[in-house]
């Protein structure tokens, strides 16, 4: 199908008789442009993440740059616009908390303004599933760029990775393993450029799998964002997105339940992040698909952990990308992919993935020889977590993954930070650190406090992982045996909301349970006498947030921004 000059969205405002369109032209060349460069071309919006605070995304401005060159030599016309930056360092409580406003935004702009086409420039946590989300609702052509993963960290011979050596060397200074000065020399070796975090984190894990879903271009996701790679492939986006607006090829017969599928598979055979269970419950509700928890322990199980990648593995992003990057890693599961279906730039993922060759084995392993015999989150079941929990197990020391202890209860992450050293606590190896009222609504956001701080006189002893339990989140760069997602969440009377210091839990991960060693008849005493807390905004945004978010079992995302429902075109003449 070719899409005729007459038949672009964008011609209701620039190609019609009458008074709106002789503005909407006359305000055209008010900001400078010619008649010949944009009447009768699609008008490509690139939606740019890029600010000063996010250093994920410092470079975008340059890429965008790349789109817009791409879209003039393919005979479009691009306009820029700058949305919501998400910075995971710097956004508090969580940037989490504003993933559905980015995902507003990107929807309600592609809707309202005169455009056929999308660039999306993100990559940061939570940018990728929120632009991803509103383009799957406003359903216009959509070729998504991922900003690409920092250089490779370094510090005294050591290659560092972002995230998830800071934990690490964080715990050897609160061990007495390293001083002040060895701190301050790490502070400038984590992070050495442009670009997401470098080990396979939430940002990397949520890039494979938007070009696991089809909506990237091929090898995108693992450029390094300062590889000259990556500019060119920024310019090939702008050139492929005015093909796909002539073609009419939407998210929607893209963003199928087979590619959400791959894409899960993808995100366990990687050994990604936790965070990707609820980003793509979330991405799949917005294209009309059903995914579940259980959905991930099913195919949990039929995948390998091929990605030797930190925090689970050995090696870095960059070389992933020269392995082969995600085709040549693709290239080893294709017995449990979809390969007919379509994607942004070949007719079949099959098409796409024809050629690909995987470099290094020790990088991306063989099926012969993986670095886990299933994927890398199990999902959880249990009487703590009815609706279910997950963890990454493959970060986890295994003793753990098998254990029953006493639980210490913290009821909010400030008092767990005050606290966790006292000595009179008497915590041992064997505890179940428990926090609570971090969940979604509790959070607010679901921040990421999973990973809760083993106590200073514990690592000292030489203890780096301990059983724990929240209904936050977790950094996808971090590791231990942390149970995350708990739903429901303590703060709307989840059983989390029950547990008190010293009841006994139960974590059996290779049986998916973890369950609370309280008689029934207990806990509906105490559940008799839980009071609900304040709410934690009672205006603006947040108010608006604690009214409508869903929770972590179904994707977090707001009750009526769910689902594929009919909505007015916004075009009033």
């Amino acid at each position: 199908m070719t899409v005729r000059p007459e038949q672009l969205r964008s011609h209701q405002w620039y190609g019609a008789d009458g008074l709106r369109a002789f503005s909407h032209r006359a305000r055209t060349r008010q900001l400078g442009y010619l008649p010949e460069e944009h009447l009768g071309k699609p008008v490509i919006a690139i939606l740019n993440t890029w600010s000063d605070i996010n250093p994920c995304h410092v470079h975008l401005r340059e890429r965008a740059q790349a789109v817009k060159r791409g879209v003039w030599q393919a005979g479009g016309f691009p306009l820029e616009f700058p949305v919501a930056t998400l910075s995971e360092t710097f956004q508090k409580p969580t940037p989490m908390l504003y993933r559905n406003l980015l995902a507003m935004e990107t929807e309600e702009l592609l809707r309202s303004y005169p455009v056929d086409g999308a660039v999306l420039l993100g990559g940061c946590d939570k940018s990728t599933p929120a632009l991803l989300m509103g383009a799957a609702s406003a359903d216009l052509p959509t070729v998504f760029v991922p900003a690409g993963p920092m250089l490779p960290g370094h510090w005294r011979d050591e290659v560092l990775g972002s995230g998830t050596d800071m934990w690490k060397y964080w715990d050897d200074k609160r061990a007495g393993l390293i001083g002040d000065c060895e701190l301050a020399e790490l502070e400038g070796g984590l992070a050495r450029s442009a670009g997401h975090c470098m080990t396979m984190g939430t940002a990397s894990t949520l890039t494979a799998a938007a070009e696991a879903l089809g909506v990237t271009l091929p090898g995108a996701s693992s450029i390094p964002a300062v590889d000259s790679g990556h500019d060119r492939m920024a310019a090939a986006s702008g050139l492929r997105i005015v093909e796909l607006v002539h073609q009419d090829l939407k998210p929607s017969r893209i963003l199928t339940a087979e590619a959400y599928e791959d894409a899960v598979a993808t995100v366990l055979a990687l050994g990604g992040s936790t965070n990707a269970v609820i980003h793509l419950i979330a991405m799949a509700g917005r294209s009309g698909v059903r995914l579940t928890l259980d959905d991930f322990d099913r195919i949990a199980r039929t995948v390998p952990v091929l990605a030797n990648l930190r925090p689970g593995g050995r090696y870095l992003m960059e070389d992933f990308h020269f392995a082969g990057g995600l085709p040549g890693f693709l290239s080893r599961l294709t017995d449990v992919l979809h390969l007919d279906r379509p994607t942004v730039a070949h007719d079949t993922l099959r098409e796409q993935l024809a050629g690909a060759l995987v470099h290094n084995d020790d990088v991306i392993r063989p099926r012969s020889r993986p670095l886990a015999d299933e994927g890398g989150v199990a999902v959880l079941r249990g009487n703590l977590c009815p609706d279910g929990a997950v963890i990454k197990h493959i970060a986890a020391e295994p003793r753990l993954l098998k254990h029953t202890g006493p639980a210490m209860v913290f009821d909010d992450y400030r008092t767990l930070q005050r606290t966790i050293n006292d000595p009179a606590l008497a915590l041992t190896p064997d505890h179940v650190l428990v926090l609570r009222n971090a969940g979604p609504r509790g959070g607010p956001g679901m921040p990421e406090y999973g990973m809760l701080p083993i106590p200073d006189y514990l690592l000292k002893q030489g203890v780096r992982d301990m059983v724990r339990i929240s209904d936050a989140r977790m950094s996808g760069t971090s590791y231990g045996a942390c149970v995350l997602h708990i739903a429901p969440e303590s703060y709307v009377g989840g059983p989390l909301a029950l547990v008190r210091t010293g009841d006994s839990i139960t974590l059996d991960v290779e049986s998916r349970s973890l369950q609370l060693n309280v008689p029934d008849g207990e806990l509906e005493r105490r559940c008799t006498s839980w009071t609900a807390p304040p709410v934690r905004y009672e205006r603006g945004y947040g108010a608006l947030y604690g009214e409508q978010i869903t929770q972590a079992d179904t994707g977090c995302d707001f009750a009526f921004l769910t689902g594929t429902g009919k909505v007015a075109d916004p075009y009033a003449g």
